[in-house]
């Protein structure tokens, strides 16, 4: 399954916190469905509950509708479970999930954590974006990337379009866009949801990993 790298009830607080690790045998109430192979997937890895502590001073409040997974956890679910190439996820943080699914369920989606150390943005520089140009030049580097992917032994990518329109909320310095992605002639639909917070060293990123189809999911 290939969901490449959307905002709801999760919130993002500047306060102390702690978290709770979990035993997945004991979390996924989906764990006794699963062959060996499954169990043992599910067995490397570490659920978090509760409050996550960050770098940069990001805390995540779970909120009890969400669990985390680390750097290490994360690359495992992206490349081993949902067949991405080694590289993806080496510059996240870690995912979060809905603890309705666990992460290597047929109909389950995550949020990819990452920060882009690009400097200061300005909140100008933010509204002032030409999102057809960029979504051209998006489009191109897409297709550009597309020989070495075949090469290495995974599907080309096609970046159809934005799923849902670029906006730039002012008030909480938020960008937000969403793109449609297709592998390969598949013909269910990638969804890409890129909620940026701007901050004073650069851009901390919430990679909404979906289908198109779970979009209403999602925004509930």
């Amino acid at each position: 399954m290939n969901r490449k790298v959307f905002w709801l009830g999760l919130t993002l607080a500047l306060s102390a916190s702690s978290a709770f690790a979990e035993k997945s045998s004991e979390f996924f109430k989906s764990y006794q469905e699963y062959n060996d192979a499954g169990k043992a997937f599910l067995d490397k890895i570490e659920p978090r509950t509760g409050a996550i502590d960050l770098a940069e001073g990001v805390h995540l409040d779970l909120k009890g509708k969400f669990y985390f997974l680390d750097k290490k956890d994360a690359a495992s679910v992206l490349t081993e479970a949902w067949g991405n190439p080694p590289d993806a996820g080496a510059d996240s943080v870690g995912m979060i999930f809905p603890t309705s699914h666990d992460p290597i369920a047929e109909n389950n989606w995550g949020i990819e954590l990452r920060w882009e150390k690009i400097g200061y943005v300005d909140d100008s520089d933010a509204a002032s974006i030409d999102y057809a140009e960029l979504l051209r030049s998006m489009q191109e580097d897409t297709l550009s990337s597309n020989d070495q992917r075949v090469k290495d032994g995974f599907q080309p990518v096609t970046l159809i379009g934005w799923a849902s329109p670029p906006v730039y909320d002012a008030v909480n310095k938020r960008l937000h866009w969403a793109k449609e992605l297709q592998f390969g002639t598949d013909a269910v639909h990638t969804l890409n949801y890129d909620v940026r917070f701007l901050g004073r060293e650069g851009v901390f990123v919430m990679s909404y990993i979906a289908t198109v189809e779970q979009l209403p999911e999602i925004r509930q």
